[in-house]
């Protein structure tokens, strides 16, 4: 069937617009990944009325034959090609960007909204959902929940599935439910309704309670993890409730799509000051972290020594993002250029955050913290002002982007960019990992990280043209898997599969949790018409036939 006729066949049914226009095909073809996948058609839909009769037509269409999908997108701001596919794309940002309520305790938006305009609404009443990821200016809630993102606050206040309160979503046959928190006698009731969220809710409830050994067991040990569906997630047994709107969070709208979302937060914390060790080397990160920790900072964060070069390089460039100049900003980072001068760019810096309530209470904090790390012998600073800090978040932040725009012809290349393994692996874990990298001694590369987390985001920038290079990442992705999952890690701690990484998940858990997997899929969407590719059933050859070269 010609795309033009389906196409004329959508628009004829909703309210919202389709269109064939070169240049939404070529927005909707690329996220912030290695790919570009070139769509037959978008769909910018205005209610969740216009998302059910789209999802009835594709199913209709798939009953006939067609080879047809639907596949959910928000900012497009995924690093693993989440949204991307040569079918049909639904985009949510041009009609469904409303945020429907906000109060003190929760607010509900539609998959459309900015963070930056969620968290705007929610602080005027005194709170933020802290999970936000580093592109929060960018980034759009229905991305957020279907990544379950996390980001720097997460050592502290968790993913965005702990602020998940429910969802509105319409299941691959066009039918709706309000997914929440069930009591065990709502669950009951829930599950005798002829509709399909019960026929679901009931058939992941079996699957549940007939492998929960296997579920509860192949749960990553790692602090947090995006790879796989989150059934370990649905059975809260302290509260003794059922959730499936914790399996939905983080599924990439492989499962149901999401027409709005209820979520919570915390109230942030007026004060803060930071901590700043710079380490020579990475053997006592093990001890170090540990320690840190116990001190309860809010955040934990790191970049390496490639990012510290890279930011005394682009250093005027750094001073404009801070709105400064060169020289102002150059003599507050003096010690940190006399440290380089005498005795050499440190291997890891430190980032330890501490928040409060008051001035006296982050300053005792950052203090006992400082006496603490002083102990090890390293260099150490503390910060007295935010405004001090913001140097450190701006080198950690800015230096990889100034990086990509300044080298022509070089290109993000996502492959390897969210592993996470435990902080007490970490003396022996890092060597391993700095020996694969050795073998690829011309790759340009920076490592930042959530250090409390031991998650660290490596970003190689290529030049997609070099003769071999997609073989190196081909290679590289192996061999730092293979090293994460010996360590019992996770390769996604945030940004999940996508295609990038769904046909790796067979090598990260077992053949027996796959195949749960795979009829959690089933039992969600029988015809595969919700993001086919990720999450299971993934085709590596596929995905790395559409990188994109351009």
């Amino acid at each position: 069937m010609e795309i033009s006729h389906i196409a004329s066949e959508i628009k004829n049914r909703i309210q919202g617009d389709v269109s064939l226009e070169a240049q939404d095909l070529e927005r909707a073809a690329r996220d912030t990944s290695l790919f570009y996948v070139l769509p037959s058609c978008v769909v910018y839909p205005k209610t969740q009325d216009d998302i059910q009769i789209l999802v009835r037509y594709v199913a209709s269409k798939k009953q006939e034959g067609v080879d047809i999908s639907l596949t959910a997108r928000a900012a497009g701001t995924c690093m693993t090609g989440g949204p991307l596919t040569t079918s049909i794309v639904m985009d949510t940002t041009k009609y469904m960007n409303h945020i429907i309520s906000a109060d003190s305790a929760t607010a509900t938006a539609e998959p459309g909204v900015y963070y930056r305009d969620f968290e705007k609404a929610t602080l005027s009443h005194g709170w933020l959902m802290p999970s936000y990821p580093a592109s929060r200016e960018l980034a759009a809630i229905g991305g957020i929940v279907s990544n379950n993102s996390g980001g720097e606050k997460t050592l502290t206040y968790g993913k965005t599935e702990a602020y998940v309160r429910g969802l509105e979503v319409v299941f691959a046959d066009g039918q709706t439910d309000y997914i929440t928190e069930l009591t065990e006698e709502a669950l009951k009731k829930k599950i005798e309704e002829p509709t399909t969220s019960g026929r679901i809710h009931r058939e992941i409830f079996e699957l549940y309670t007939k492998n929960k050994d296997l579920i509860t067991q192949s749960k990553p040990s790692v602090s947090k993890n995006s790879s796989g569906y989150m059934l370990w997630n649905i059975y809260n047994k302290e509260r003794n409730t059922f959730d499936l709107s914790k399996l939905i969070t983080g599924s990439q709208g492989t499962l149901a799509l999401i027409s709005k979302a209820t979520l919570s937060g915390v109230a942030p914390k007026s004060h803060s000051r930071m901590l700043i060790m710079f380490l020579p080397s990475t053997s006592s990160l093990g001890e170090i972290v540990p320690r840190i920790l116990t001190h309860k900072p809010e955040t934990l964060e790191s970049y390496d020594d490639h990012t510290f070069k890279i930011a005394l390089r682009f250093f005027k460039d750094i001073a404009k993002r801070m709105g400064g100049n060169m020289f102002t900003l150059g003599f507050k980072f003096l010690p940190e250029f006399w440290m380089a001068i005498t005795g050499g760019v440190p291997k890891i810096i430190l980032m330890a955050e501490f928040t409060g309530n008051s001035e006296e209470e982050v300053e005792r904090t950052v203090s006992e913290a400082y006496k603490d790390m002083q102990t090890f012998g390293f260099p150490c600073k503390r910060t007295h002002s935010e405004q001090e800090a913001k140097k450190y978040w701006t080198f950690r932040r800015e230096s990889f982007n100034l990086l990509r725009q300044k080298l022509s012809g070089y290109r993000t290349a996502p492959t390897i960019d969210d592993i996470i393994v435990h902080p007490q692996d970490l003396p022996a874990f890092l060597p391993q990992l700095e020996v694969i990298f050795a073998k690829y001694p011309d790759l340009i590369y920076t490592v930042a990280g959530h250090m409390g987390d031991a998650n660290f985001h490596i970003i190689p920038l290529i030049d997609i043209h070099q003769e071999g290079i997609v073989d190196t990442l081909h290679k590289l992705m192996d061999e730092v898997y293979t090293l994460v999952f010996s360590y019992n890690g996770s390769m996604s701690g945030e940004h999940n599969d996508g295609l990038l990484r769904t046909a790796y998940i067979p090598k990260m858990f077992s053949p027996e949790i796959v195949k749960l997997f795979e009829s959690t899929k089933d039992i969600f969407d029988p015809l595969n018409i919700l993001n086919p590719g990720k999450k299971v059933y993934g085709d590596k050859e596929f995905a790395w036939k559409h990188i994109d070269t351009k």
